[in-house]
């Protein structure tokens, strides 16, 4: 069998630089361990599920090995649409995409999992397999060395009586875990806090959890000192443009912190939240919910707002990342700054906070219009930035 073409493989739609690949040593790793369970154990591909695999290396490894039927789940809207077109240009397919759920993990022998990064996520991961999947399934998660710490074995062992260690090859290291706990009548996830007033809902795999993260609550302050800006005192550069604050769109949402906020505060506006993580989108449909604002807030998964009409919102609130996975590169945040120039109405408005070494106020003036400094703090920044006509 010729070897399967990794070097094939894009990151489209995600960011592609010199310094940034569609796959690692940890997804040869797997690959490998799982064509040999497989051979050994005589599993096919409908009795595998693939989580986290982040641009379908492993999956579409499998699938052109022969296995057929895998099921294979990614938490980002990037990696989902990654692995379409990465299958499509190999002329592969076979194999279907879930959420994190029952049918993902059903009657599962061979889970394959790239590490997350939080422990919460691996904690929620290690739950379900270990809820839904077979009782003699087998765990493989992998990582690459420099990430992995010995807390990830601690969380796996509440899930799975055996936990072991592999020798690591190429600076990767694959954990096997098997032989399932019990587990408790209700999941771990999602989890909940309050927030002077606000509450928030959260699973595993959302950034912060329910903690209110510090560049959300610096961005919240700012926008409540500056609400001149989302009332009648409008500059002149945008006064008569719309009556202000109507179609507000919360891109990169998170747990929902700041969509759910501006709803609770402006009882007139609609508000769109976005954002490319699955565990994300279900988090802040919780958190509208448990505000009692569900039916003023629209969630959906999405990379960059592609789905959002251009030129169709007044208000967008923006607390950009600026990691790619484990690796810092401000590329993910250009993006998004190009996604709010794209979405805003003449005159409408972006709220950006960002890690004030980060600089990017000149960006901002570049591609969405005017940008003026709101609030500042020994690490953030919090600008304002007028949409050009």
């Amino acid at each position: 069998m010729p070897e399967f073409p990794y070097s094939r493989l894009r990151r489209w739609p995600d960011v592609e630089a010199e310094n940034l690949q569609a796959h690692d040593a940890t997804d040869l790793l797997l690959v490998a361990r799982a064509l040999a369970e497989a051979g050994e154990r005589g599993l096919d591909g409908t009795q595998i599920a693939v989580i986290g695999d982040e641009y379908g290396a492993v999956t579409l490894a499998l699938t052109d090995a022969g296995l057929r039927g895998i099921r294979v789940h990614q938490d980002l809207a990037t990696g989902r649409r990654a692995l379409a077109r990465n299958a499509a240009d190999l002329g592969l397919d076979g194999f279907a995409s879930h959420e994190l759920d029952a049918a993902l993990l059903d009657g599962a022998r061979l889970v394959l999992l790239q590490l997350p990064k939080a422990l919460a996520e691996l904690e929620e991961i290690a739950d379900a397999v270990a809820r839904w999947a077979a009782t003699d399934v087998v765990l493989v998660a992998g990582g690459r060395v420099k990430h992995m710490v010995l807390a990830q074995n601690e969380v796996l062992g509440r899930s799975f009586s055996r936990v072991q260690a592999q020798r690591a090859e190429r600076k990767s290291r694959l954990i096997v875990a098997s032989e399932p706990r019990p587990v408790s009548e209700t999941p771990p996830f999602p989890v909940s806090a309050q927030h002077e007033g606000l509450t928030l809902v959260a699973h595993g795999g959302a950034f912060a959890g329910a903690r209110l993260d510090i560049g959300t609550r610096v961005l919240l302050d700012a926008l409540r000192l500056a609400s001149r800006f989302l009332s009648e005192e409008r500059s002149d550069e945008t006064k008569g443009v719309r009556e202000p604050g109507k179609d507000v769109l919360d891109l990169g949402c998170g747990t929902g912190a700041l969509a759910v906020s501006y709803a609770l505060a402006h009882p007139a506006a609609q508000v769109i939240a976005t954002d490319r993580s699955a565990a994300a989108v279900a988090s802040a449909r919780a958190t509208a919910a448990a505000n009692g604002v569900a039916d003023r807030i629209t969630v959906t998964q999405d990379d960059a707002a592609s789905e959002v009409a251009t030129a169709s919102v007044d208000v967008v609130l923006l607390n950009p990342p600026f990691h790619l996975g484990t690796s810092i590169h401000t590329g993910a945040a250009t993006r998004l700054f190009e996604a709010a120039a794209r979405v805003l109405r003449p005159g409408g408005e972006l709220f950006t906070v960002f890690n004030s070494s980060l600089g990017y106020r000149a960006e901002l003036t570049r591609l969405v219009g005017t940008t003026e400094q709101l609030h500042r703090t020994p690490k953030f920044t919090v600008t304002r930035s007028i949409r050009r006509p």
